[in-house]
């Protein structure tokens, strides 16, 4: 069931891995590391297909849900670096019809930072892949009032929100810069919106048991996830949602690519965004409790920073819903993806066993 290799010193990585599947369940996933720019850990197995018994492969790609904000974040500051927008701009400047309903102030590092108050779509989701309908309900919405919306998980509304800001300023989608700005120039299998004669290869994503519910919610700030209701398994393995492309929960990747991701951000010579302009980018702009889940959140632009004690103080990336977890640790020079196919809820012990080999096997380094 397990394939792949780990370079020397990162054994563990591989046993954790195992383990995931002999004590965990786990049906199929797939584990990459990167160690100062060098591939140290390129893991999969399990099963990509549990109706056909397909298994995952080396070139098996797998839907990351909102493990994509991280390259849309770095879309974003790649349009910084080339002095084309700030992050202290407010998001009307780009898209005027943003400015409606006393949002003229909103600012590109609080869309980035989940301050935008828009954190649902009040004219509901029937849209839901149309990526032109949902920006226009939202730049004629009007901000949540409650003021603990003012710094809330913006899950599936922050993509339409930054594609938006990149297309007003590049002219290619979100889906398309990424590909020219990042995917080709560096070998990677990682894409914003998975074009269709690749499909076959993606692996079949399931719901644990308890993961989709339409049980009702106790307050206003509750509001249901259109991903995560009853019969959203046939939403995510859909043609259209695999190719629509959206930029908070629409990426596709290998493990293999999304380490590589994270690895480029640590480039300070080939790189395709500037050591500065990645510092930027993991500067805290906003920490606190994300009123929703009762447990704390911290941003930079666009890339979640260290909450959890066992992670390096320096770590940034973006997991995604269901258990994937995508980042790096520059300290260490270590970047890393996680990839799997049946979405958990609750504490997942699948990707806090496999980071913790890892965090045994890389070497801490003064950088």
């Amino acid at each position: 069931m397990i394939d792949g290799w780990t370079a020397a010193g990162f054994e563990p990585v591989a046993e954790a891995f195992e383990r995931n599947f002999a004590e965990r369940g786990e049906l199929g996933a797939a584990f990459a590391a990167y160690q100062d720019g060098e591939l140290v850990v390129d893991l999969w197995g399990g099963t990509a297909d549990r109706d056909t018994g397909r298994a995952w492969d080396r070139d098996t790609v797998q839907l990351m849900f909102s493990g994509t904000k991280g390259l849309a974040a770095a879309c974003v500051l790649r349009l910084v670096q080339r002095g084309q927008v700030s992050l202290d701009d407010p998001l009307s400047r780009y898209w005027p019809a943003f400015a409606a309903a006393g949002k003229a102030g909103i600012t590109i590092g609080e869309v980035l930072s989940h301050q935008a108050r828009l954190p649902w779509v009040e004219a509901g989701y029937a849209d839901l892949l149309d990526h032109d309908v949902m920006a226009a309900h939202l730049a004629a919405q009007a901000p949540v009032a409650d003021p603990r919306a003012a710094f809330m998980y913006h899950a599936i509304t922050w993509g339409w929100l930054v594609d938006e800001l990149v297309r007003r300023v590049d002219g290619r989608t979100i889906s398309a810069f990424f590909d020219a700005e990042f995917a080709v120039p560096l070998g990677l299998d990682v894409w914003i919106g998975l074009p269709e004669e690749l499909h076959w290869r993606a692996a079949t994503m399931v719901a644990a048991d308890g993961v989709l519910t339409a049980e009702p919610l106790p307050e206003p700030l509750f509001r249901p996830n259109p991903l995560l209701v009853p019969g959203a398994e046939k939403i995510w393995n859909s043609v259209e949602y695999r190719s629509a492309g959206l930029a908070a929960v629409g990426g596709f990747a290998t493990a293999r690519g999304m380490a590589r991701f994270y690895a480029s951000l640590l480039d300070k010579v080939d790189g395709v965004l500037a050591p500065a302009i990645v510092e930027l980018a993991r500067r805290e702009i906003r920490r606190g409790i994300e009123p929703t889940w009762g447990s704390e959140i911290a941003y930079g632009a666009g890339f979640e920073l260290r909450t959890a004690a066992a992670d390096p103080a320096d770590m940034f990336g973006h997991a995604g819903a269901g258990g994937s977890r995508h980042g790096a640790w520059p300290s260490r020079g270590t970047a890393y993806s996680y990839l799997m196919n049946e979405v958990r809820v609750g504490p997942d012990d699948r990707p806090l066993t496999l980071l913790a080999a890892l965090s045994r096997g890389s070497r801490a380094k003064d950088r």
